[in-house]
Formats: structure tokens, C-alpha cells, sequence
């Protein structure tokens, strides 16, 4: 049986924001904000940018200090499948496409690589019905 969105939150402490913004009216940022205030150790990657949220910003996946849990993807689905690539490479558990998103190469891939997969969800919203049950 595959892990629910709320189980695969619960199992994490360490997340990839990929396609993160450092404009604080979009998605991206207003998630990784959220995620970031629950306790998660968020890890910013865009390589147009140097600092999200007072932290560094990584250019790619690849490029990241230590190993994540989660790979959360905010980019267009027809960009999705290198990214759920190089999350494999790194030993990301899991991989998550946002909501809106969604990518059925991406799902074999992770599917094939033991992650556990998640499309067309937002984190922010799975994470807070985490703590209405």
C-alpha cells in the first residue's frame, strides 16, 4: 500500500523546494514559508537565486550538502522529469509534484526507484489537515 500525503509528511524533516520564488505572493514562497515555520529543514533550490527565506539557495538537487526526504516540485509538468531524475540520484524518499502538477513519467520513476509519490497536492494544505485529525 502506498503512503498517504499525511504519512509521507509525518516521515519527513527535510525538504527540497524545487522552483521556489523569493516573491512572497507566490506559491512557492508562501509553502516553503509554511513548512519552514512547522519545523521542516527546507532547502531552497533555484539557480537564479542565492537566498529564499535567510537561507542558501541551491542551483539544483545535485548541488545540495546532505541528503532530503522530500523533493517538492514547483515547475511545469513538462520540466518535472529531469527533477524527479536527480532526486533519485540524491536518495530523496520522496518525491511530490504541486498542486496543478502532474506527470505520469514522473510516477513510473519514482514508482521504479522505491520513492513514494505524490502528484497534484499541496503540501501546505495536506500539512494542515495533519493537524485537524
Amino acid at each position: 500500500m502506498l503512503p498517504s500525503p499525511q504519512d509521507i509528511l509525518k516521515n519527513t524533516k527535510t525538504l527540497a523546494i524545487v522552483g521556489i520564488s523569493n516573491k512572497p505572493e507566490r506559491a512557492s514562497y508562501q509553502v516553503a514559508a509554511y513548512l519552514q515555520a512547522a519545523g521542516y529543514q527546507i532547502f531552497p533550490i533555484n539557480p537564479g537565486l542565492r537566498e529564499v527565506l535567510g537561507l542558501t539557495c541551491y542551483p539544483s538537487l545535485s548541488a545540495l550538502p546532505g541528503p532530503v526526504d522530500l523533493v517538492n516540485v514547483f515547475r511545469k509538468a513538462e520540466d518535472c522529469l529531469p527533477i524527479a531524475e536527480e532526486a533519485a540520484k540524491i536518495g530523496a524518499k520522496a518525491l511530490w509534484l504541486q498542486l496543478g502538477i502532474s506527470n505520469t513519467e514522473c510516477q513510473q520513476l519514482a514508482e521504479k526507484q522505491g520513492m513514494a509519490y505524490v502528484e497534484n497536492k499541496c503540501t501546505k494544505i495536506e500539512h494542515a489537515q495533519l493537524n485537524q485529525s
